[in-house]
């Protein structure tokens, strides 16, 4: 009988995302693919340092080792590498102690069309080519920033995600009002329809999914709760009603929630300590990027045309 992704949480992962490749990809950049190539190939058995999006990966895949009874966390490698100069990847994952067993390794090809076909339930990338793809595929996509990999030598007893509200949690319907209209416009539309739940964004299906997964495992682990979210947000009084309203009516459980009303998120999330955080603003995760490990989630094109034209 072939093995069923569809009940584990599946997290896609690039090699960059999962490695530091920061002097392998300058290679690619400035020397081209051969000498890339070949230089993967002389360091085959030199391990790679931790990417910003290992010890994401080290700490869900550490739910497996707690829960034996029941596997909960799948880990795959999409990568552009061929095989022949992937084992590089393979020897670092087997040095760290990784249980990662399944990869795609596409030579060169876009990995997007890859992803349903491994049921990913969200995919890290440092391609912002391969990530805008995913997006479009309608696959919970990051497009992580290297070169923090804050929480490195932190516990990993407990797994900390944060994430942003509007375009990230929620559609981006109403942070397109902002955009387009200004604060005003936002926040009347938000009073008008504080009872209207808000529309599922990009990340409510992966939210859901680990509110879900934090019910499954209450109990275990060394007393503290294994999974602990936290929705950091621009927004404050009064459109704060219409997300708690909506939290409700999905029934998911957010552990800590900050409306923030523009005060900068880089030093709640620095305290707040995520092994990562998602937004859809540059501006925001460059700054967040600074101490906690941050992926961007993109528009659809559609909406980043829409964006463009107002």
């Amino acid at each position: 009988m072939a093995y069923d992704l569809t009940n584990y949480l599946v997290i896609g992962i690039s090699s960059r995302a999962l490695f530091d490749l920061s002097r392998e990809n300058e290679i690619y950049e400035k020397e081209g693919l051969e000498a890339y190539c070949q230089y993967q190939l002389e360091h085959e058995n030199d391990v790679l340092l931790p990417g910003s999006g290992f010890n994401l990966v080290k700490a869900m895949l550490r739910i497996n080792q707690i829960d034996l009874e029941n596997r909960h966390i799948e880990v795959v490698i999409m990568s552009r590498n061929s095989a022949d100069t992937s084992l590089r990847i393979s020897n670092s994952i087997d040095h760290y102690g990784l249980d990662i067993t399944r990869a795609a390794f596409t030579g060169g090809e876009a990995v997007s069309k890859y992803l349903n076909a491994f049921d990913v339930d969200l995919f890290l990338s440092a391609t912002e080519e391969d990530v805008q793809a995913a997006v479009e595929s309608k696959v919970a996509s990051g497009l992580i920033y290297e070169g923090s990999t804050k929480n490195a030598d932190e516990n990993l007893n407990q797994i900390r995600i944060a994430f942003d509200g509007d375009a990230v949690l929620f559609s981006e319907e109403s942070e397109l009002i902002y955009q387009q209209q200004g604060l005003d416009a936002f926040v009347e539309h938000e009073k008008k329809n504080a009872n209207q739940p808000l529309p599922e964004g990009p990340f409510a299906k992966l939210l859901k999914t680990l509110s879900y997964l934090q019910f499954q495992l209450d109990g275990l682990g060394e007393g503290a709760t294994l999974i602990r979210t936290a929705l950091v947000t621009a927004r404050n009084s009064p459109a704060h009603e219409r997300v708690i309203r909506t939290l409700r009516a999905w029934n998911v459980r957010v552990d800590e929630t900050f409306f923030l009303g523009g005060v900068s998120k880089d030093q709640v999330l620095k305290a707040f300590s995520p092994h990562i955080f998602f937004d859809d603003q540059h501006l925001h995760c460059d700054d967040a990027a600074k101490v906690v490990p941050t992926a961007r989630v993109p528009y659809p094109n559609k909406t980043a045309i829409l964006k463009t034209a107002n």
